[in-house]
């Protein structure tokens, strides 16, 4: 039988608020268990939470970079369950009345000739309270409790069952990513869990409209996982109905050293967590206005700048995704083109070369993020301009690079100076080299005239040699083919 394979994933992004949902409790990263854990967030009798404006703006930025629907008015529900993590058995999300609504995101999956483009429509987007972490090792048999990480604010993200693979699931996961990320309400940082995805994944016979039962594959915090477990999970399901089997609703857990999923526990629904309006918060309000001014100071938005790259310098579609794919890497992009003096179609295309490739290899080797990179926008430019202006060749160049990367110098002209690496490019001093090369190859130029294309390359090789690297590549072709063929 052909099977369908259908997935909607579920993403908690840690909102970038310095003080939680509900409290004014800190959310830094990293503090020693429970000192960051309030009176509201152990909730002590008597207490009352008051809802962070932040983690509000948070939502409506979203709410506006997906195209949702913000709510004007929503409410916040109790979702009742226990854990021991959980102080006030229960947690403080929303349900019906979600602040955002629809919206949709697109998404590239797979690469070359076998890339394509999907839109994943999401269903909602709410705001809610994280809970505490259950801490299990080193205490002696037992579990600790740390309550730093209860009230850390969350938005909810849910999608469709739009997804057809491990694949498009990846590739949602890594846009919805670097979204949150580019528009400055999430830092992104799935191993401190600021970023944590729920895949819910069912199979089903191909042409079938009917869902199929799903199972929920909980926190997958890294992209690799993610593949790794939907791509076990669909292979045990349909290995499971084969067999005669039934897949019972569940959530699973992923094991990255079997690489299997195992159930962990049977698959609540909605009434299972009796629902219902807090009642110690009021309905949330959102004004025209303040959604006017959240979108005034909202960035250019991957998509809108995607567009104008290929628009005003002239890139390629896949140039100019590569180099949205980051806000850090757009900027830096900008930068360097606008320092490079890109309104020359041909310099914004060395500029994308020269941030896509050499720099994007040296700053993945030294496992350093783009803002944090030795060599600024400014400097790159300036060797950039030695390019375009034929001071310097692109080979020529990589030396540069080399000794501007490793803070030689703070700039490309101190560089070529200091080592003599101006370009060759005077005519009559390329032509006596031309000659002298000639004569010491003889041998070479018969082939050449005997038709051996071979030979032509041979003695461009000798002319770089003997100008070590320094002749101007373009001239030299030319003037030595005018040169054999007296033409």
């Amino acid at each position: 039988m052909q099977w369908e394979v259908v997935i909607g994933l579920e993403t908690h992004a840690q909102l970038r608020t310095n003080s939680k949902i509900f409290s004014g409790a800190s959310t830094a990263f990293g503090a020693a268990p429970n000192v960051q854990a309030c009176a509201v967030d152990i909730a002590l009798p008597g207490v009352l939470p008051v809802l962070n404006r932040a983690a509000v703006a948070c939502a409506i930025r979203f709410g506006l970079a997906v195209g949702g629907a913000i709510a004007p008015r929503s409410i916040f529900a109790r979702k009742n369950y226990f854990y021991p993590d959980l102080p006030k058995g229960y947690q403080i999300s929303q349900y019906e009345i979600p602040v955002v609504s629809g919206g949709s995101l697109a998404i590239a999956v797979g690469q070359n000739d076998g890339r394509y483009e999907k839109t994943v429509q999401l269903t909602r987007a709410h705001l809610e309270e994280d809970a505490g972490k259950s801490l299990h090792e080193d205490f002696h048999g037992k579990s600790g409790i740390d309550l730093n990480r209860a009230g850390t604010p969350l938005l909810e993200i849910v999608t469709e069952p739009d997804m057809r693979s491990a694949a498009e699931a990846v590739a949602y996961a890594k846009a919805l990513h670097a979204l949150v990320q580019w528009i400055g309400i999430c830092d992104g940082n799935m191993q401190e869990g600021s970023f944590r995805c729920d895949a819910n994944v069912s199979v089903r016979p191909k042409g079938s409209d009917k869902l199929g039962t799903r199972r929920e594959i909980k926190n997958l915090n890294s992209f690799r996982f993610m593949q790794q477990a939907i791509d076990y999970e669909v292979k045990w399901q349909i290995e499971r109905i084969g067999d005669g089997g039934a897949i019972e609703q569940a959530t699973v857990l992923f094991d990255p050293d079997s690489g299997e999923t195992r159930a962990m526990r049977s698959k609540e629904d909605a009434q299972d967590y009796r629902y219902f309006p807090d009642p110690d918060l009021l309905p949330l309000e959102i004004s025209p206005a303040w959604i006017a001014e959240v979108k005034s100071a909202m960035p250019e938005l991957p998509a809108a700048m995607k567009d104008r790259f290929e628009r005003d310098y002239q890139l390629s579609a896949y140039d100019a995704g590569a180099l949205t794919a980051t806000l850090a890497t757009a900027r830096y992009f900008e930068d360097c083109a606008a320092a490079a003096g890109a309104a020359d179609v041909k310099t914004a295309k060395l500029c994308a070369n020269w941030v896509m490739g050499e720099l994007s290899a040296r700053l993945n080797a030294a496992e350093l993020d783009i803002a944090a990179a030795p060599l600024s926008a400014a400097r790159l430019a300036g060797m950039i301009r030695r390019i375009a202006d034929g001071t310097i060749s692109g080979k020529i160049a990589k030396e540069v690079f080399d000794a501007l990367w490793a803070g030689e110098a703070q700039d490309a002209d101190a560089v070529i100076e200091a080592r003599g690496l101006r370009q060759i490019s005077d005519t009559g001093a390329l032509e006596a080299i031309i000659d002298e090369v000639l004569a010491a190859n003889p041998k070479s130029v018969e082939e050449f005239r005997a038709g051996k294309e071979k030979a032509f390359n041979a003695l461009v090789g000798q002319l770089m040699k003997a100008t070590r690297g320094r002749a101007n590549p373009q001239q030299v072709n030319e003037l030595l083919k005018q040169r054999l063929t007296g033409e």
